[in-house]
C-alpha cells in the first residue's frame, strides 16, 4: 500500500472514530488547542499524522482497544515513508502516482494524448521531451522510468488494474514524434485493447460538441470501501483531486455521457486500425 492511501486510510479511520465519539471537528480543535482546517486535512488524508496526534486523537475519543490503537499508529509511522517514485526525483503528479499504485480501477477520459500506462517507451519519451518548462535529459529519463514501471499494474498477473479509456480521435491523428512512432504506438493500442481488463473506445469527431467537458480526468476506484473513490482532474499548474459525493456523482454522469458516444470496444480496433494506416502513407 503506498504512503498517499495509508494516510488516506488513516485519515477516514479516524474520522469514523471522532464521529463515532459525537464530537465535531471545532471540538476536537478546540480541546487539541489545534486549528479546525487541521483536523479536516487529517481526516482527508492531505497532510502527514504522526503517531503522537494518533494518540492524543484516539485518547480523546475515548479508544481504548490496544490492538486498534497500535495498528492506527502503525500506520502513521508507515504513511510517512515515501513512495518508490521519490528515489527519482521531482516527479510531477505524484500524489496521483501514490493514488494510481493502489487503485482497483480506473476510467478515464484522454482528449490530447494516449495516457501514460497505454504509451510505448518511444511515445512516452516523445511526449515527455515537450513537456512545459523544458525538462533536462536526466529528467526525462527519470520520468520515463517511473512511468515505464507504473505500467508494471496492468501486467500484473495476479490482479491487474482494470481499465476504462475513452480516447478523442485527435489524440490518434496528433502526430507525436513522427509516422513510424504512432504506428508502433496505434499498433500498442490496439493489442492491449484485446486484454479483457482493458477497455479502449474512440469518440470520434462525428460525436459533436461535449458541453460540460473541460478536459481530461481519471476515476480510480479502490477494493477498499474507506478509499471509495477519487476523481483526478489534472491541470497545467497543478491537478485536482475530488472526493465529494456530488463530484464524483457529475463525473460518473460525464463518463458514461462520453461512453454512450463512443464506439464500441470492437469498432474502436477497426477505427485505430484505419487510421494506423495512413500513418503508413505519411512520410517518415
Amino acid at each position: 500500500m503506498s504512503p498517499i492511501v495509508r494516510k488516506r486510510r488513516l485519515g477516514a479511520e479516524l474520522r469514523r472514530l471522532r464521529i463515532d465519539s459525537g464530537l465535531t471537528g471545532g471540538q476536537v480543535a478546540q480541546r487539541l488547542l489545534i486549528s479546525q482546517p487541521k483536523i479536516s486535512r487529517l481526516e482527508n488524508g492531505h497532510c502527514a499524522i504522526s503517531p503522537r496526534d494518533v494518540r492524543d486523537l484516539c485518547s480523546l475519543y475515548g479508544v481504548t482497544n490496544q490492538q486498534v490503537l497500535s495498528s492506527l499508529m502503525r500506520m502513521a509511522e508507515e504513511s510517512g515513508q515515501q513512495g518508490w517514485w521519490n528515489a527519482y526525483g521531482d516527479i510531477p503528479c505524484s500524489v496521483y502516482i501514490g493514488l494510481e499504485t493502489d487503485a482497483r480501477s480506473i476510467r478515464c477520459f484522454a482528449p490530447m494524448v494516449i495516457p501514460d500506462l497505454l504509451q510505448t517507451p518511444a511515445y512516452a519519451q516523445a511526449v515527455i521531451e515537450e513537456t512545459i518548462p523544458p525538462v533536462t535529459a536526466e529528467q526525462t529519463s527519470n520520468r520515463l522510468k517511473v512511468r515505464l514501471r507504473r505500467q508494471h499494474r496492468i501486467y500484473d498477473p495476479a490482479d491487474p488494474l482494470r481499465l476504462s479509456v475513452i480516447l478523442d480521435e485527435s489524440t490518434l491523428r496528433r502526430v507525436v514524434g513522427g509516422p513510424g512512432l504512432m504506428r508502433e504506438q496505434l499498433e500498442h493500442l490496439n493489442a492491449l485493447s484485446a486484454e479483457p481488463h482493458i477497455t479502449v473506445q474512440v469518440l470520434p469527431c462525428a460525436a459533436g460538441a461535449l458541453p460540460g467537458v473541460a478536459g481530461s480526468f481519471s476515476i480510480l476506484s479502490f477494493a477498499d470501501n474507506l478509499e471509495a473513490e477519487v476523481v483526478h482532474v489534472e491541470g497545467s499548474t497543478s491537478d485536482l483531486y475530488l472526493e465529494k459525493r456530488s463530484e464524483l456523482e457529475h463525473y460518473d454522469l460525464i463518463h458514461a455521457h462520453l461512453q454512450a458516444r463512443a464506439l464500441s470496444p470492437g469498432d474502436t480496433r477497426h477505427f485505430v486500425s484505419t487510421i494506423r494506416g495512413t500513418y503508413d502513407r505519411a512520410t517518415p
